[in-house]
């Protein structure tokens, strides 16, 4: 059986995954978005929407798809998607933007912390920081241009399911800002790790 491990609430993690290893990542609890960002072993390269997008003709990843890395060089595949919605456009929220959007003062938790610190925990200097990949985010372009956030499609239990393509750092965060998880507060995610046979 393989272990899970979890993404606190608000918070984040970094980890490391080998070429070849599968990282399932679960919304135990349903309607909690996450972000993800990768970068090389050595972090020379990093997680790139843009070159996805090119390489990928679109802007929604699911099964079957390739996220590429800013040197053009695959990072991961997709191989299982129960959710098949996650928005690759947003960056990760950040404590700038809460005071900008929503009059926040204070201390904020947010993504851009909990990703920077999971990754610079790994000895990778995260900055600037890529667009994550908003996992289970549910964003709909309209026909303006403008994007509108819908509540998570994602259910208790279900997962995406990606693949190495080369020796990746990665970090995980569970993302606070309510109005990605439908106006509900943060809550756990989980996540396995799966070694290359």
């Amino acid at each position: 059986m393989t272990e899970w491990h979890v993404v606190p609430a608000a918070g984040g993690v970094g980890l490391w995954l080998a070429r070849g290893a599968l990282l399932r990542v679960i919304d135990t609890e349903g309607g909690q978005t996450g972000d993800l960002v990768a970068f090389s072993r050595d972090g020379s390269e990093r997680l790139s929407n843009g070159r996805t997008f090119d390489y990928g003709g679109k802007i929604y990843v699911s099964t079957d798809d390739v996220l590429w890395s800013d040197r053009s060089n695959p990072m991961l595949t997709i191989l299982a998607d129960e959710v098949g919605k996650h928005d690759f456009l947003y960056t990760a929220c950040s404590l700038e933007m809460y005071r900008i959007q929503y009059e926040v003062t204070g201390h904020h938790p947010n993504c851009h912390d909990n990703l920077c610190a999971a990754l610079r925990e790994l000895g990778i200097r995260p900055e600037p920081l890529p667009t994550p990949l908003n996992l289970f985010m549910n964003v709909d372009v309209a026909a303006d241009g403008r994007l509108l956030v819908g509540p998570p499609r994602s259910r208790a239990g279900a997962s995406i399911v990606l693949r190495a393509e080369m020796d990746l750092a990665i970090a995980l965060s569970s993302c606070p800002a309510a109005t990605c998880n439908g106006g509900a507060p943060a809550r756990p995610l989980g996540y396995q790790i799966v070694s290359a046979a």
